[in-house]
This record gives C-alpha cells, sequence and structure tokens, in this order.
C-alpha cells in the first residue's frame, strides 16, 4: 500500500543517509523501525536480563547499576543501533546463522 509522510527534512536527510550506510532502502528503513514500534509488549524478547529490564510500558530498558555512571541518550542509540543492525540482517538474510 502507498502512502506519503510529511517528515522534517533533517530526520528524512538521516533516514536516507541510514539506509545508504546500510545498503538499503528507505522504505526498509521505514518499515523496520515502524514494525518495532508497534510490536506488541508481551512479544518483547530481553536480550540480557543481567543488562536489561522491561519498564512499565512494555518498553527494554537498561538496568541501573548503583556506583556506575548514568546512562546517557548516547549509549542508548549505540545499543540500539547494534541491535537494528542485528535485526535487519537477519531480516535480509534469513538463512545466515
Amino acid at each position: 500500500m502507498k502512502t506519503t509522510l510529511d517528515l522534517p527534512d533533517d530526520l528524512l536527510i538521516e533516514a536516507k543517509t541510514l539506509a545508504a550506510r546500510r545498503k538499503t532502502t528507505l522504505k526498509a528503513i521505514v518499515e523496520h523501525a515502524l514494525r518495532r514500534e508497534i510490536q506488541p509488549a508481551a512479544g518483547l524478547e530481553n536480550p540480557d536480563p543481567e543488562k536489561f529490564e522491561v519498564g512499565p510500558f512494555g518498553i527494554l530498558r537498561i538496568k541501573r547499576v548503583p556506583g556506575a555512571p548514568p546512562v546517557t541518550s548516547e549509549m542508548i542509540r549505540t545499543i540500539q543501533d547494534e541491535i537494528d543492525e542485528e535485526d535487519l540482517q537477519r531480516a535480509l538474510h534469513p538463512n545466515r546463522p
């Protein structure tokens, strides 16, 4: 199904840049992001219960470790990018181990 989205210029540029960096399409990036965003919380798997917990809204979050430095947005973005890249590679190459 086709639709039209009105996105801020900076967001569209970032999305296109990400698509180029991942050697994929803008459509694939948008689809992946939407699927990740609307997946039911019940289907959310915790990749590492030692490091992560599911918050009250069903969103995965990093556990706070007493005495450890605070978690920054950049740390979260880095982890999310790694997870997104793994998910994307599994989607693009489903037969790879």
